[in-house]
């Protein structure tokens, strides 16, 4: 009997506010900015950012539901219904997942029973979270007037989740009969959908709880998209706008001393403007950071393996080893090309041109290549495609870590050829090579050295291996495989 009851507890029902319950906070503008950024732009984010003032005086005069509606017209009038739904896939989970209220997701996910979500946000920007991450059963939330597939920017029936209508909100999804075992909701406004529940747990609106860990996420997030790193609250958004003139000034600065300047002189120049740059090489191979003009006539050049975290990889490994290396790419936009330092030479995707034209590069100098294909963002290596295995005698893995604390280097649905620009565009960006052990290939396949050199990267920079690939993460993020995407 004992057994029954507690297996009938764990199966009991659930209904959480978003905003204020999972989530810590109950300010959702930065929510609405990351969506009228990365699927309207930058005018339409800049024109959110300036009605700010008016939002907040509508809420301080009681006026929420207006201020809403507003929010909402701003941010999705006139966007494409699949612009709204690629947004909430590939960005907002990150975001959510930094707010998430880790005692308040403990909570809900211990109950096995169907989960029910009230949100005044927007449905469509939260359902892909939601369903994914957090295994919700019903997500309730505002509908949005739709004209041709795109959003009108209106409010449907029955209008915003708000008070009463959280109420008949979750009352049209529950079964005749059924009653929601618990309640988790975060102010007076949630007594109306919580009379549906047997217990109710409100949350103090004063209550300061901790986000979730990392390590606590409800499945680990791999990719992700979008450009801005901080949360776009209206002062961190503001000090972006703030930023941009300097930003690009220090780009464009960045850029020029990679040309212009031999590489001590660049490293210093580099080093003024704020660029940090740190290398780690091992003791016993301290000539992996000397040139090699007086080497053997016939010597064949080394291979640099790292894992790939921005365009400019290739680019730093070359500075950090004082000299000039070859990289190849499968995609690089005509941009990028003009502006790198050091040669790069296109891939084709055809094994064996692909390993020929590697062989033929190496024979004439140093070639950096990045197996796994893409960047990825996050403590993760993607798996390595094991062609570099077959063209070198003697590998050195690099393992890389980047830092910036404004704006992402890397974008899958953007303007991909904005990419080292915007990385550049940092206050104080930050590369961290550490040169491996040289690896001298032997009789192990090349698929077992491949996966025995993401390995040694993985450990050591603390990053977890993971069998994902280049197509894996366009589809995840883009719904293609992101065969072409030079722009």
């Amino acid at each position: 009997m004992a057994t029954a009851s507690h297996e009938e507890e764990e199966k009991r029902s659930i209904a959480c506010e978003f905003e204020g319950a999972l989530l810590i906070s109950r300010r959702v503008f930065a929510y609405f900015m990351l969506v009228a950024l990365e699927a309207g732009g930058p005018i339409r984010g800049l024109t959110l950012l300036l009605i700010f003032p008016l939002l907040w005086l509508l809420e301080l005069i009681g006026l929420e539901r207006m201020a809403f509606q507003l929010m909402i017209f701003v941010s999705t009038s006139g966007l494409r219904v699949h612009d709204l739904k690629i947004v909430a896939k590939a960005t907002l989970p990150r975001f959510y997942l930094e707010d998430l209220r880790q005692r308040a997701y403990q909570v809900f996910s211990s109950y096995e029973g169907k989960k029910y979500v009230v949100t005044c946000i927007p449905r469509i920007m939260v359902e892909p979270f939601l369903k994914e991450f957090l295994d919700v059963d019903h997500v309730i939330g505002t509908e949005l007037k739709m004209f041709k597939d795109c959003s009108v920017g209106l409010v449907a029936s029955p209008g915003l989740r708000l008070g009463a209508r959280r109420l008949e909100a979750v009352l049209s999804v529950v079964e005749d009969g059924e009653v929601i075992s618990v309640g988790l909701g975060s102010g007076p406004r949630d007594k109306t959908f919580m009379l549906l529940c047997r217990e109710r747990y409100p949350i103090p609106p004063e209550e300061n709880s901790s986000p979730s860990r990392r390590k606590d996420y409800p499945k680990p997030l791999i990719f992700h998209d979008g450009r801005l790193v901080a949360h776009p609250t209206p002062l961190a958004f503001l000090a972006v706008i703030l930023w941009l003139p300097l930003g690009v000034l220090l780009a464009i600065s960045r850029i020029l001393v990679g040309i212009l300047l031999p590489y001590k002189m660049a490293l210093v120049g580099c080093a003024v403007t704020g660029f940090r740059i740190r290398a780690q090489f091992p003791k016993a191979q301290h000539a992996v950071n000397t040139p090699a003009a007086g080497g053997a006539p016939n010597r064949r050049g080394t291979l640099y393996v790292c894992n790939h975290r921005t365009l400019l990889d290739p680019v730093i490994v070359s500075t950090a080893i004082q000299r000039k290396v070859t990289a190849v790419t499968y995609s690089l936009s005509r941009f990028s090309e003009v502006i790198s330092p050091i040669p790069t030479i296109r891939l084709t995707r055809d094994r064996f041109k692909d390993g020929a034209m590697m062989r033929s590069l190496l024979n004439h100098g140093d070639l950096v290549v990045c197996p796994e294909g893409t960047t990825c963002r996050e403590p993760y290596l993607l798996r390595f495609s094991p062609l570099f295995a077959e063209i070198a005698d003697d590998i050195i893995p690099v393992a890389v870590t980047v830092e910036g604390s404004m704006f992402y280097g890397t974008t899958v649905r953007g303007n991909k050829w904005l990419d080292s620009f915007f990385f550049l565009m940092n206050p104080r960006p930050c590369y961290q090579l550490h040169f491996l052990g040289s690896i001298t290939r032997d009789q192990r396949s090349s698929y077992e050295i491949a996966n025995g050199i993401q390995r040694l990267i993985g450990q050591a920079i603390g990053f977890e291996c993971t069998k994902f690939t280049r197509k894996d993460k366009y589809q995840m993020l883009a719904g293609n495989d992101g065969a072409d995407t030079r722009r």
